[in-house]
């Protein structure tokens, strides 16, 4: 479903990706792991088409920059990006209509229940406090239902049911078949949630492994974050595989 191959990032003499490459395919949950500024984010707006890169990215077999990929996948950010002048249900609409959604209204408005938004679908975006502006925008992302959706850090700042029906949410995509990348430097959010990990660190990726694969070998998620991200550096340390 998704394939990264090669796909490096500078920012002036700041390089933030360093040749990246994997293979996600159809179905199932990914954790994207790594501390604060290890190139989570780069990477995830590189898959966007957000930022320009060296290397290749296909979205479906596609490259991800054409309309037939940005139709495969949808984005929800780590920072909400609003419009002011629009309320909650305009922004519901708003996504709709870029999508190309004709029977979205029931899914919207369950969104909107699970998510505790109802009440405010009559308030304008920047009366939202930051927490709904959140929640806002999970049901932006997840309204398309896309084949491919990607999450940069979507559990900072939700309340304890808002990360439940995240949770639950995210589940019910991997039981319809559809692949989902989450980047986060949170392991304890997403520990029941993976089927397979990558960790990054420095702007390498450093890590891919399954679930099944890390159970068959004894060891738990959490051991290999803190080994990769706390031990020697990647210079001095080959590649966990």
């Amino acid at each position: 479903m998704l394939t990264v191959s090669h796909v490096s990032k500078h920012y002036g003499k700041n390089l933030a990706c360093n040749d990246v490459s994997f293979h996600l395919p159809r179905g199932g949950i990914t954790v994207l792991l790594g501390p604060n500024g290890a190139g989570k984010s780069t990477l995830l707006k590189s898959i966007t088409g957000f930022l320009r890169y060296r290397g290749d990215i296909l979205v479906g077999g596609v490259p991800n920059k054409t309309v037939e990929a940005r139709r495969l996948f949808g984005y929800i950010p780590e920072i909400p990006s609003l419009y002011p002048n629009l309320t909650v249900a305009e922004h519901m609409e708003f996504m709709a209509r870029a999508y190309r959604l004709t029977d979205y209204k029931d899914f919207a408005a369950e969104l909107l229940d699970r998510f505790e938004l109802t009440d405010k679908k009559h308030k304008f975006g920047d009366e939202l406090s930051k927490g709904m502006q959140q929640k806002l925008n999970l049901c932006l992302g997840l309204l398309p239902r896309p084949d491919l959706l990607l999450m940069d850090e979507p559990m900072i700042g939700l309340d304890p049911h808002a990360i439940k029906e995240l949770k639950d949410m995210i589940d019910e995509m991997r039981r319809e078949g559809r692949t989902v990348l989450v980047s986060t430097h949170m392991i304890d959010s997403v520990d029941m949630l993976w089927d397979r990990a990558l960790i990054m660190q420095g702007g390498t990726l450093r890590a891919s492994v399954t679930r099944e694969e890390l159970t068959a070998r004894g060891e738990r998620l959490e051991d290999l974050f803190f080994a990769i991200t706390e031990g020697p550096t990647p210079e001095t340390e080959a590649p966990h595989t």
